[in-house]
């Protein structure tokens, strides 16, 4: 290590000297020597990289040639790359099962691995590198809290599949089980296009959760530009890697932190970004906990005031057509950055992780998108007019909840309750032909205490859509969706039920309204009704009593403050 080319002029190891310096601190540097490194080495700052490689999903199983490349570069660059390992969930395997509700508990894993280490070992910065959806707001989160300079390296998303001439991806396949349960697709056809939506490594390839989450890291300065859509399998994710840590060395000599860079206005901007793409109704929750990590005063309502002054300028998957190579290919989140600055959608004067302003970053990026696509539109010629991820309340969910609702063929339903205190009844309602076009399904018990865990909710979502009731049939709920769901679906109801929220009350054969024009879940029963169902309800008893969802359970804020553990 100590022949590195590259001497710091400044010092840089203003956290790490904590424990490299100094005759008390001989021991440890025993413990570093073991490891191969030379007296020379303590003068080098102590660089991270937390590394989200796991064989469990292709989302991860990909990551360990770039934390490969982060290394490389960071001893290149002068620093002594210090590597851990941070877990992951694959929401895609864990889907409808018990396994779902450790995905939410997998993001506040993640945050604490990252600040653990980066603290307990006086870290001078840190590069996170993760795939799955977890692992982007987890990752942030550890790195905020920490506030060292840091970087994020997303792994990248995946190449479409194909079959008989349609791209495909994991959504296809969880839509054509309710195709083949409805009999519209044959068992020979299931199996191949089992066979066939994933391809290769990356994560989930429509601007679900994960591209949704990196994104929106690239709009707020905190990854490099154009990392956020490019492929796993490609050359230039392997670039990126690299120049991404040259650039987090340099931002330790400049001091750049992540408090720096995530404020109120960055936020802003990245989610008029995620409303620009169409991304997940996952990124409102999460981004609640960001700002909460970060120290910024950012509430549910702000989403609704960014909403309705930001049109939905691309045609992406789920609700449109095209993936994120598709969106990487017209020009990525640079050009879309563009057009929503040039429209004075945009704060410029946000710092990144390069040491420039987001005004400078986009200087170089043409004003309007490449007249030879469509993926990206222009400002004056959007998707929408306003933004799909709308804020609804009522007395239903007074402290509000997501919808999606653009594109929308009936914006309003109103329609009988089918209760369900748990997804898996759900589903089998579904599949098995009991839930018919105007009905209200109440997925709830479901939230952040109740579930515990929020668990999302494809799985009954894909077969709704699959068996053609995916514009006729509501379905509102106190967990969480996939980014890939789309459809009359209303997540993150607040309060949940197991907190007493109203949802706890609603009956079966109750009559619900969902207006996506006027932003109301109400439930049409007097209030003196709720009142009397409120009195005779009682609480369940916690559905784990040890363990990591235990603890879940009792920390977790309600869902309009992010699910936070911290919320003291």
């Amino acid at each position: 290590m100590a022949d590195n080319k590259i001497i710091p002029i400044t010092p840089m190891n203003q956290r790490s000297k904590n424990i490299t310096e100094g005759k008390s601190r001989a021991p440890n540097r025993s413990m570093y020597y073991a490891m191969g490194y030379e007296a020379g080495d303590f003068v080098k700052p102590m660089v991270g990289v937390a590394n989200g490689h796991s064989t469990i999903t292709p989302c991860n199983s990909g990551l360990q040639k770039l934390a490969d490349a982060a290394i490389a570069a960071i001893e290149e660059a002068g620093g002594n790359a210090q590597v851990f390992g941070t877990p992951t969930i694959s929401d895609g395997m864990a889907m409808g099962t018990e396994g779902m509700k450790y995905s939410l508990v997998s993001r506040e894993v993640i945050s604490d691995c990252v600040e653990t280490c980066v603290q307990g070992q006086w870290m001078d910065g840190v590069v996170v590198i993760g795939g799955c959806d977890k692992n982007m707001p987890g990752g942030l989160m550890g790195m905020l809290r920490a506030n060292v300079p840091a970087i994020y390296v997303y792994g990248g998303t995946i190449l479409p599949g194909r079959y008989k001439g349609q791209d495909l991806n994991i959504v296809s396949v969880f839509e054509a089980v309710g195709q083949n349960a409805a009999g519209n697709l044959s068992d020979e056809d299931l199996l191949e296009i089992e066979k066939r939506a994933i391809p290769g490594t990356g994560s989930c390839g429509g601007m679900y959760t994960a591209n949704t989450m990196s994104s929106a890291f690239e709009a707020l300065g905190i990854s490099l530009p154009y990392s956020s859509t490019m492929a796993n399998p490609h050359d230039e994710k392997l670039n990126s890697a690299k120049e991404s840590a040259k650039v987090l060395i340099e931002a330790i000599r400049k001091d750049i932190k992540p408090r720096d860079i995530v404020t109120r206005k960055s936020i802003e901007n990245a989610v008029a970004v995620i409303m620009a793409t169409g991304g997940s109704t996952n990124a409102v929750l999460h981004f609640l906990a960001i700002a909460h990590a970060a120290g910024v005063e950012w509430t549910i309502d702000d989403f609704e005031r960014v909403r309705v002054k930001t049109p939905v300028l691309c045609d992406l998957k789920p609700s449109g057509k095209y993936l994120a190579v598709d969106l990487h290919k017209a020009g990525g989140i640079p050009q879309v950055m563009k057009v929503l600055l040039n429209a004075g959608l945009l704060h410029g004067d946000c710092l990144t992780i390069t040491g420039q302003t987001m005004a400078e970053v986009l200087k170089n990026v043409p004003d309007v998108p490449a007249a030879d696509q469509d993926v990206i539109r222009s400002i004056d010629k959007p998707m929408y007019a306003q933004g799909h991820l709308a804020i609804l309340k009522g007395n239903l969910s007074p402290e509000g909840c997501v919808a999606k609702i653009t594109g929308l063929k009936n914006p309003v339903i109103t329609g009988p309750a089918r209760v369900f205190d748990d997804e898996q009844s759900a589903l089998k309602a579904i599949l098995d032909g009991k839930i018919v076009a105007g009905d209200v399904m109440v997925l709830r018990y479901l939230g952040p205490k109740g579930g515990p865990g929020m668990p999302e909710m494809l799985a009954p979502t894909g077969a709704l859509i699959g068996a053609g009731l995916g514009e006729s049939v509501g379905l509102i709920t106190d967990g969480r969706f996939s980014g890939g769901t789309w459809g009359m679906v209303v997540g993150h109801v607040a309060p949940e039920a197991a907190a007493g929220g109203t949802i706890a009350f609603v009956h079966e054969g109750d009559t619900i309204t969902i207006d996506a024009r006027q932003l109301k879940l109400e439930l049409l029963v007097s209030e003196e009704e709720i009142a009397q169902r409120r009195a005779a309800w009682i609480a369940p008893q916690p559905r784990y009593t040890r363990g990591v969802q235990a603890k879940f359970a009792f920390n977790a804020s309600s869902a309009s403050k992010g699910a936070v553990l911290d919320n003291y």
